[in-house]
């Protein structure tokens, strides 16, 4: 990954760390990987001088990342979840941008609405552009815009039924009372 430039910034200076699995950008913070998949066999000896395999079987229906990886990770001084929030909020920014939305508010209730879903571990094994255009989608509906889910769906190429679910599965685990729309 070394030889590679960072999509944000340029630069070359790029860390990957297989323990953590992903590969950061030095220069700008900016993860360019998320779920590096190491396929090679290593091996380990236990205190007892056993020797086994390390590592864990990652099946092909997959669908999730791993659940834990310890201590906080910083990078220039922020740390990841930091990053993570800052990326949301250029692509939520970006969307809204998209969709005509200029209103700096709604842009932070989006941004709002992915920080709890964040907290409740949602957006784990979701694409992120589902979690912010879910997230955008819960504003506009909220703050009864004339933006619909085939609209956003359209603006970024992916599946209304994918975005659909993930709106659906944020709303009912954040408790959020959606208005109806119509009448």
């Amino acid at each position: 990954m070394s030889g590679n430039k960072c999509r944000n910034c340029g630069s070359t200076n790029i860390e990957t760390d297989p323990g953590r699995g992903d590969a950061i950008c030095i220069e700008c913070g900016f993860v360019l990987e998320d779920s590096v998949i190491i396929s090679q066999t290593t091996f380990e000896e236990s205190s007892s001088g056993k020797v086994r395999n390390s590592g864990f079987f990652v099946g092909n229906d997959s669908t999730g990342g791993a659940t834990n990886f310890g201590a906080p990770y910083y990078a220039n001084g922020k740390e990841s979840r930091g990053i993570t929030i800052q990326n949301a909020r250029k692509g939520i920014t970006h969307l809204c941008l998209q969709l005509g939305i200029t209103n700096q508010s709604l842009i932070d209730i989006s941004v709002n609405f992915y920080k709890m879903a964040l907290n409740h571990h949602l957006t784990r094994g979701r694409k992120q552009v589902h979690n912010q255009a879910a997230c955008v989608y819960i504003t506009c509906r909220i703050e009864k815009t004339q933006h619909m889910l085939i609209d956003i769906s359209d603006v970024l190429h992916i599946c209304v039924h994918e975005l659909g679910r993930t709106y659906l599965r944020f709303t009912q685990a954040l408790c959020i009372n959606i208005p109806v729309v119509g009448k």
